[in-house]
Formats: structure tokens, C-alpha cells, sequence
């Protein structure tokens, strides 16, 4: 018998059991079309699409996919920031009962060509600017069959459409190109003006598969999280049961989480959909004026965010005299959020800040604090309904351990993943009768908080994106000049995280720090890049003359 201690800092109103209803995401978005076909469902700049509209832009994506050769367990690729296209090509791809395979638009031609390889892609949706700049000069090494170009402009309304195009094709990079017609290259909007808007004949089943979600980088060593339909919306209906209060039909989310993410893609994308909301996308979530201005602007009343988007809206110059106190509810995740940032933040909106946690694995999220009940400083909070936790033993993982006592945060309920894409043995290792084994260390009070303490694996967060350190090792040693190389995460305020890389000279060979991080920025998305590289004689190793990564850390924190 599990005890479940935490049952009791439940809000009023939250389920102690909940009764998962077993669904399709696209029906979530074929119910609020229904029941609210008028009310706005996606919000770009000076564009907006109601449901109605979205609902016939996805059917006649789905359409020209069909065309193009998707169909039942296909793999489609997007690799888009967050524009009304990711949307579409999203709900498209999974009412064929294909699968999404969600692509960071940071990712070198090295790191899509394993990616896009690995998962089976055969069609891809991509913005210009990145075909033209990374994909076109490397087409050959690619899997991808067909190319569907989007463009960030085509969905806005004149004169803004004109006036980004300009702005975007003077940007450092651009993010804006032209893309000359040929074999295998197709145009987003071309596409769906050409298809009709037909229903798809095979929709999926709640047990299909619906997104290969690829965890941290994109060497042999990561991993692609198979996510269900079941999954995905089982965790929709956890995660709506936590937030009492909504409204259907009049929520505005902000989505400037990136889409691509797990945590973006289920809170500010599939969540919003559920509750028939709008959605304010933001395609670069470092662009803190568009924030503060969609917030203002749109009368934002629901924000997922990291700890740094929370500190960036304080910190923008004028923010007391933009209106944001639309804002009632947050959801805080990916590292912990600084007590003084979320106290000013609530002070200026109003607002609630839910902190919590989730991985790809669980389609991800497993843990929150109350939104109106006892909140503990540092903690993820509590197992959210239908979800068991438990901290066990870290070198057998089968003893419980008491409540304060560090462990292995092991983790069930019916958001957890079916498995790893084409990994057994990873799976076998992750999923062990129904638990789901995280690798991180957590510790549980005798309340059923849950905190964090560490990782078991050498996983470096930056900013809320994992970077494995052996992947930034394999690029530095494929270097000429390099003999070895060991990579570890610095502690740092802001990322919360930062990569360094250390790497010993091969004999008579000379290369400099600079030479090499422009290297890595060939090979490796720009997070993973590290922050300094640092020079030595050799290497810690242990006896079995393994790097020792531990003490590269030991001695930068001893400095």
C-alpha cells in the first residue's frame, strides 16, 4: 500500500482520484471548435484565427499531407519557433494518426541528421530562413523527402506582413529568405489554399502513438520519449483538474515557451486547447518587449514560464507603467524560481505562481504545489492527481526511503511514456513495473513535498535544455587538435547552468579557445555551446582511466 500523505494539502474542488477519460489530442481541439467556433483561438501579432478557422486550416493541412504520403504511423518533423504554422502542422500530423517528431530550430545539419534519421522523418516542416541557412547545403545527408517551407510573416495581416519581412531580412542572422521552388519543396500556405478541408479517414486511437519527444541532445546517447495519445491527454485532464477556477472559452494563454519543448508544448499549446482558450504565441522568448506587450495587449490571464521569462518581465525597463495585472494564474518549471522573484512578480500582477516539475517522459508534468494551499519555498510540490511518487534507494531502486532522506525520484501514472524509440534496453532500465525511474535526486517531507536535491546522471540544464556532456566531448574530439576532452555544468545565477569544457592538446598540435568554440558552434545548437573551454596537461581519470567529471566540477567550485 502506497501511502499518499500529500492528499491533504489538495485545493478544494482538486480530485483526490481522478478518472482519466481516454482521449485523442485532436478531439480536444474538435470539442472546442464545437462548443466555441467564434471564440479566438490563436493569436499572432495583428493576426487572429477563431477555432472555426484554426479547425478548417488544420484539416486542410492534413489534407495536402495525405497528398504528400503521411499517413498512419508516419513521422512528420517541425522544426518551427512558435507561430500559428506550428500549431496547424501539429493538430494535423496527429489527426492522420501520424507522429509529431518536434525539432529545436538551434539544431545543426550534424544534429538533424541523426535526429531526423533516428525517428524515420520523411517530411519536415521548416521555416525559410533555416532551409536556406542549414538544410538546403546539407539536403543530401537528409532523410527528408519533402520539405514544407513556413515563413513568418505569411499569416499576418497588411501592412505588418510587409513591414516584418523587411525588419526579419535585416536581422543578424535573417530569419526571414527566399526559397527557390524545386523537387521535394513546398509551400505552407500554397499547400493549404490548393487542399480542401476533408476529414481524415483514419484518425487515431488513444493508444497511438502521438509524439517522439527526444530528450536533451541529439547524439546515440539521446533518447526519443514515446508519448500517446492517451498519455498527453490524460496529463491534460491532471493538469486541468490542479487549476480550479477556469473558464472555457475565455483564458489567454501566453505561449512563449518554446512549442518544440515538452513543457511547452503540453502547457502553453495542448492545455490552452483543452479549455477552448487563446493562445498569445511568441516566437522568441527572449524578445521581452513582445512579452510584456502580448501580456498588456492581449489581457493575458494564464503564464507557464521559466524562472528566467519571470525575471526578464520584471526587469524591463518600464514595466510599472505597463498594465500585466490581467495575469491570475502561473506555472513555474525547468529549475527553481529565486523567493524574491516570485514574490515581486505577484506583487505587480496579482497573480498565483504555481511551481512544479516534469520530465519528456511524462508528458511532463507530475508534481505542483497547491494553487491556493500551503506553498513550500524550494519545493516542486506535491503528486498531482492520478499520479504516485516515491524516493527510493539509489543503487537498487526497490527500498523506500524516509521522508528527508535522499533518493531516486521514481514516478506512475497514466502520463508516463510507453518508452524509448528503438531502446530496449534504456526502456527496460526506466520502466520497471510501472514506476518510471527520472535519474534525478529528490527528497519528500512528511507532508508529501517533494524537492529536488540533484541529478544521478550528468545532465546539464542551461536554461531549462538538457545538454549531454558527452555530445559537446564527441564534437570537441572530433577536433583535430584535440586528444581528450571532459565537459561539466558551472553553477551560474541566470541559466542556472553553464557548459565547460575541458580538453588536453595533442602533441605537437596548437588550437585556441576561440578556435574552438567556433567549432562547436558549427556542430552544436547554440545552448550546448560551451561557455569556456579551459586548457590542461591531462585529465582526472578513474582506474579504469574513465574521465572523472566529478572532480573537474570539485576543483572549478574549490576556485
Amino acid at each position: 500500500m502506497i501511502s499518499r500523505p500529500w492528499l491533504r494539502f489538495y485545493d478544494p474542488g482538486v480530485p483526490q482520484a481522478l478518472t482519466v477519460e481516454p482521449r485523442t489530442i485532436p478531439q480536444f481541439l474538435a470539442q472546442a471548435t464545437a462548443e466555441f467556433p467564434d471564440a479566438t483561438a490563436v493569436i499572432f501579432l495583428n493576426r487572429k484565427l477563431s477555432y472555426r478557422q484554426l479547425s478548417d486550416e488544420v484539416n486542410r493541412f492534413a489534407t495536402a499531407l495525405t497528398r504528400l504520403g503521411v499517413q498512419k504511423d508516419s513521422r512528420v518533423a517541425i522544426q518551427l519557433p512558435n507561430l500559428p504554422q506550428t500549431v496547424i502542422a501539429y493538430y494535423a500530423t496527429l489527426s492522420l494518426g501520424a507522429q509529431v517528431v518536434l525539432t529545436n530550430p538551434l539544431y545543426t545539419p550534424r544534429e538533424l541528421e541523426h535526429l531526423w534519421k533516428d525517428a524515420g522523418c520523411r517530411v519536415a516542416v521548416v521555416l525559410d530562413a533555416i532551409y536556406e541557412s542549414k538544410i538546403r547545403p546539407a539536403r543530401d545527408r537528409l532523410p527528408i523527402e519533402h520539405y514544407i517551407i513556413a515563413s513568418i510573416p505569411e499569416y499576418l495581416k497588411f501592412p505588418l506582413n510587409f513591414l516584418a519581412r523587411l525588419k526579419l531580412a535585416r536581422a543578424q542572422p535573417p530569419r526571414v529568405a527566399t526559397v527557390q521552388p524545386g523537387p521535394g519543396v513546398h509551400f505552407f500556405r500554397k499547400l493549404i489554399r490548393q487542399a480542401s478541408p476533408e476529414r481524415p479517414r483514419t484518425p487515431p486511437t488513444p493508444d497511438d502513438l502521438a509524439v517522439l519527444q527526444f530528450t536533451g541532445g541529439t547524439t546515440a546517447r539521446s533518447k526519443g520519449a514515446m508519448l500517446t495519445h492517451a498519455n498527453l491527454a490524460a496529463n491534460l485532464q491532471q493538469t486541468g483538474a490542479w487549476f480550479t477556477g477556469l473558464k472555457r472559452g475565455h483564458e489567454v494563454m501566453l505561449a512563449v515557451l518554446p512549442l518544440f519543448h515538452s513543457f511547452g508544448m503540453t502547457a502553453a499549446m495542448n492545455f490552452p486547447v483543452s479549455w477552448a482558450s487563446a493562445i498569445v504565441l511568441i516566437p522568441d522568448p527572449r524578445d521581452v518587449k513582445a512579452i510584456v506587450h502580448g501580456i498588456a495587449q492581449h489581457r493575458v490571464t494564464l503564464l507557464p514560464a521559466v524562472p528566467a521569462i519571470f525575471n526578464a518581465i520584471l526587469n524591463y525597463k518600464g514595466i510599472e507603467r505597463l498594465d500585466i495585472r490581467s495575469v491570475q494564474r502561473c506555472f513555474c518549471g525547468s529549475a527553481p524560481l529565486a523567493q524574491e522573484v516570485l514574490r515581486r512578480f505577484e506583487a505587480i500582477t496579482g497573480s498565483r505562481i504555481v511551481e512544479g516539475f516534469g520530465l519528456s517522459e511524462a508528458s511532463p508534468v507530475t508534481h505542483m504545489n497547491p494553487l491556493s494551499g500551503v506553498r513550500k519555498t524550494g519545493s516542486i510540490g506535491v503528486p498531482i492527481p492520478g499520479t504516485d511518487s516515491r524516493i527510493v534507494d539509489v543503487d537498487k531502486g526497490l527500498t523506500e526511503t524516509k521522508p528527508g532522506e535522499p533518493g531516486e525520484l521514481v514516478i506512475r501514472g497514466p502520463q508516463i511514456m510507453k518508452g524509448y524509440w528503438n531502446m530496449p534496453l534504456e526502456t527496460k532500465s526506466a520502466l520497471r513495473d510501472g514506476w518510471l525511474y527520472t535519474g534525478d535526486l529528490a527528497v519528500m517531507d512528511e507532508d508529501g513535498y517533494y524537492r529536488i536535491v540533484g541529478r544521478i546522471k550528468e545532465m546539464i540544464n542551461v536554461s531549462g535544455y538538457k545538454v549531454f556532456p558527452d555530445e559537446v566531448d564527441d564534437v570537441l574530439m572530433s577536433h583535430p587538435a584535440v586528444l581528450e576532452a571532459g565537459t561539466i555544468g558551472v553553477p551560474d545565477p541566470k541559466r542556472g547552468e553553464r557548459v565547460k569544457s575541458f580538453i588536453v592538446v595533442k602533441p605537437g598540435q596548437q588550437v585556441t579557445e576561440q578556435e574552438l568554440l567556433a567549432f562547436c558552434r558549427e556542430n552544436l545548437a547554440a545552448y550546448k555551446v560551451p561557455h569556456a573551454i579551459a586548457f590542461r596537461t591531462e585529465l582526472p581519470k578513474s582506474a579504469a582511466l574513465k574521465i572523472l567529471r566529478r572532480v573537474l566540477l570539485e576543483e572549478e567550485l574549490a576556485k
